[in-house]
């Protein structure tokens, strides 16, 4: 099933998957320790990462049709904090994912997408150093003691995807 497309307007569809449910985040309810893997640099053919440890802390909100999650890291020796607003629309089917974080202190462009089975995938059209990217979200709670989160740009539209970061996450018992 294809899960977006650019419309002849050029604007980005995202599609539900039949199986998309405002439960698809409950595994990620709770405390989390992270190891992060992050390109050193985007979108401009660097091989060299950066890695570093974040923690993460999810609780339900809205009867549990959206959730929040805390990050928490040390980037370059000082203290660095998101959050991510996480909302079920009960009507599409859809996530959408608001992001906001200390250095920026407003959201960013919304992702949105759905779950098919263990795998999430979200998307939303935003700019890079002047640049027109597509970003992709990709989650695999296959493991939902060890889920993973990962982050891809796309500069065609989606042909192609650059892998810029990964979290792997272990929850805190």
């Amino acid at each position: 099933m294809k899960d977006f497309k650019i419309n002849e307007k050029g604007e980005l569809e995202v599609f539900a998957t039949p199986t998309s449910s405002h439960t698809d985040f409950d595994f990620y309810i709770g405390k989390w320790n992270i190891k992060n893997r992050k390109l050193k640099e985007k979108l401009n053919n660097c091989n060299e990462w950066i890695e570093f440890g974040s923690t993460d802390d999810t609780t339900h909100l809205l009867k549990g049709f959206a959730n929040m999650n805390k990050f928490s890291a040390t980037f370059d020796g000082k203290p660095f904090e998101g959050i991510a607003i996480r909302l079920f629309n009960p009507q599409t089917k859809l996530w959408s994912i608001y992001w906001a974080d200390s250095n920026d202190v407003a959201f960013d462009p919304p992702m949105v997408g759905s779950f098919d089975g263990n795998i999430g995938k979200l998307y939303c059209k935003d700019t890079f150093n002047g640049q027109n990217i597509i970003v992709l979200f990709h989650w695999d709670k296959t493991d939902i003691d060890n889920p993973i989160w990962s982050q891809a740009f796309s500069v065609d539209n989606g042909i192609t995807w650059e892998w810029n970061w990964y979290m792997y996450a272990s929850r805190i018992k």
